[in-house]
């Protein structure tokens, strides 16, 4: 039964259609997962549903006496009150709500209930709107990046929370495991349009996937008919009346048809100064604010060309560590030293403040004109579209472009400084799931140190080696991935169920804590599964070696001929039906046999393309071959 029908709804920011004519419906029961590129329109969307922004056409309509909370990317504030008192504002005289509301609070580390709300930092401001909003016990759920300040076990609280929810859910998260842990369908939202995929994301990653290759295979199909088709046209100087006017009629069609347009995405090259042997070493430091000890006596050297990652609950110190390695801020005690070669890139937790009117362009022109990649010495215009910013947008002031693309603006602006080291703090915080399967591709082949601070455990599993854990204001590293850390530490209780097999889960099943094992999702490079494993062993599935059989040699090698000899007979009986239009016995004889002749071309025409595409196929796997070799 549908609770929520969106009926045409339209949006336009300026002269850029965001939503374009856009019907869908919610279902009761239904757990929705929205994603798309930055800018897509994802949060408009929500905000659309949530009532929070109105639509320039159509409408959206609610079944009655539902009930509906609302947690946007940005909650607003008051001005003054203590948390317990904003979490329960709006639970009236319901005071037995308290305890509840206490005991939510504790579990997403808020343990002050008397603090000013005014005191808060904005991640904590985040999870107090969070608690506020799951206290509602609403028939429906909007959560717009619920997990952004969320470290991995409230993750897994809020992922717990949700999977035993019975009511509507919708929300947009980068959060791949958290996708599939708890959702049942996916819409990506692209062009202004939803489409819907009735699976958890690796479903969605599998049936995207296949819906891509059935587009690219009748491509395929198309062309080589296409090239049938041509070839007959252009065979010989026959007459043109001879030709049958439907086959060129096909041809016309087939020619006017337009290919599959692939999806665009966030291009990057590796780029980067040179690295020297001597790289950042730290000894014995240690950093306090007040009484509290963050962490005492780190002592690591990092090694050329690292990949790892630093976990710990929110305030351990963990950007705290990031601001030391960067330079940005000395420790109590202890020394740090950096090689003369090292040049750092640091992406911050939270986006540098930008001038809203400056113009996106000139925000990278700043720090770079040109940057040399590896195909050479690209322009900052250049680097701008491979990131998604068209030559419209890049001569727009930044305060047109929405938070998720500032983000992925302020990225390229550190990638454009040619680092050798590269210190990204929480950097799937507002980035697309696109620009994150990109990134985590870039920092595969990025010929520099990366150290990263990240929630994600799915982007963790993808690109670290190692794991820096802060436990008690100690800092131990461990070998492996983010699921290796959790095994290894004795944090993953059960483990990760395939939603892609699934489909999802039922609405009141009881999740618990979970071990994100890599090897029980999916095939390797698919979803959670592909990218859970370590980056040594993460490879695409093998493929079967292809080959003709004798018999379709043989075929191949004379279906031209065939073809070729039956478009003649097809002539010849064209011929002798004009001779014989007043003969009906002669002429019934000549359409049955122009009938058998036609069938017969027909499959030999449907042979030649299977066996046309089969040796392009071949082909392109020996090139491949070649090229690997």
């Amino acid at each position: 039964m549908s609770v929520i029908n969106i009926e045409h709804i339209s949006k336009l920011y300026g002269d850029r259609m965001v939503l374009d004519d856009l019907s869908c419906s919610v279902d009761f029961g239904d757990k929705i997962g929205i994603i798309g590129n930055n800018g897509a329109g994802k949060s408009t969307l929500l905000r659309m549903i949530a009532g929070d922004e109105e639509t320039d056409s159509g409408e959206i309509i609610f079944s009655r006496g539902l009930t509906v909370g609302w947690l946007p990317q940005n909650p607003e504030f008051p001005e003054k009150g203590s948390v317990l008192s904003y979490v329960c504002e709006e639970m009236g005289e319901d005071y037995g709500m308290e305890s509840e509301a206490k005991s939510m609070l504790n579990a997403l580390e808020l343990f002050d209930h008397g603090q000013d709300i005014r005191e808060l930092s904005g991640g904590q401001k985040k999870r107090a709107a969070l608690c506020r909003v799951l206290l509602k016990d609403s028939d429906i759920l909007i959560l717009d990046e619920p997990t952004n300040h969320l470290d991995s076990f409230m993750a897994d609280w809020l992922e717990d929370y949700l999977t035993r929810y019975k009511g509507v859910l919708l929300l947009v998260t980068h959060d791949r495991y958290f996708l599939d842990r708890v959702t049942n369908q996916i819409w990506e939202v692209d062009k202004g349009k939803v489409f819907s995929y009735e699976a958890g994301y690796s479903g969605y990653l599998k049936r995207k996937a296949e819906k891509e290759e059935m587009a690219q295979a009748a491509e395929r199909k198309r062309q080589s008919i296409l090239r049938v088709e041509l070839q007959w046209v252009m065979r010989g100087a026959r007459a043109r009346s001879t030709k049958q006017k439907a086959r060129l009629q096909r041809y016309e069609q087939l020619k006017s048809m337009d290919s599959p347009q692939a999806a665009r995405q966030v291009e990057m090259e590796v780029v980067g100064t040179r690295l020297g042997k001597k790289t950042i070493e730290i000894q014995n430091i240690s950093k306090s604010y007040g009484d509290r000890c963050l962490f005492s006596d780190f002592t690591y050297i990092f090694r050329r060309y690292e990949r790892i990652g630093f976990v710990g609950v929110n305030g351990c110190g963990k950007s705290t560590l990031m601001q030391i390695l960067a330079g940005n801020l000395p420790p109590d005690v202890g020394s740090i030293e950096w090689g003369e070669t090292l040049k750092i890139g640091y992406f911050a937790q939270e986006c540098e403040v930008m001038d809203e009117r400056q113009r996106v362009i000139d925000y990278i022109r700043d720090t770079a004109e040109y940057i040399r990649t590896t195909t050479g010495k690209i322009s900052a215009s250049r680097m701008l579209e491979r990131f998604l910013f068209s030559p419209d947008m890049q001569y727009a002031p930044i305060a047109k472009i929405s938070g998720g693309e500032r983000r992925r603006l302020y990225l390229l602006k550190v990638l454009m400084g040619a680092p050798n080291v590269l210190i990204l703090d929480e950097p799937t915080n507002d980035l697309d799931i696109a620009t994150l399967q990109v990134l985590e591709d870039f920092l595969d082949h990025f010929p520099g140190i990366v150290i990263v601070v990240s929630h994600d455990r799915y982007f963790l599993d993808r690109i670290a080696d190692r794991i820096a854990a802060f436990e008690d204001g100690t800092i131990r590293v461990y070998e492996g991935g983010c699921t290796d850390y959790m095994e290894k530490s004795g944090l993953a209780v059960g483990k990760q169920e395939d939603a892609g097999a699934s489909g999802g889960r039922n609405a009141g099943k009881s999740g618990g804590k979970r071990r994100a094992d890599a090897g029980e999702n999916t095939d390797a490079g698919e979803g959670p599964g592909g990218a859970g494993k370590k980056r040594g062993s993460y490879r695409q599935p093998g493929r079967e070696k292809l080959r003709f059989s004798f018999a379709e040699q043989k075929e191949y090698e004379t279906i031209d001929d065939d073809i070729a000899a039956l478009e003649e007979k097809m002539q010849t009986i064209d011929a002798e039906i004009a001779k014989n239009a007043t003969d009906f016995v002669k002429l019934n004889e000549w359409m049955q046999e122009k009938e058998t002749t036609q069938k017969q071309l027909d499959e030999k025409t449907e042979r030649w393309v299977y066996l046309n595409d089969l040796a392009e196929r071949i082909e392109a796997q020996k090139s491949q071959k070649g090229q690997t070799g």
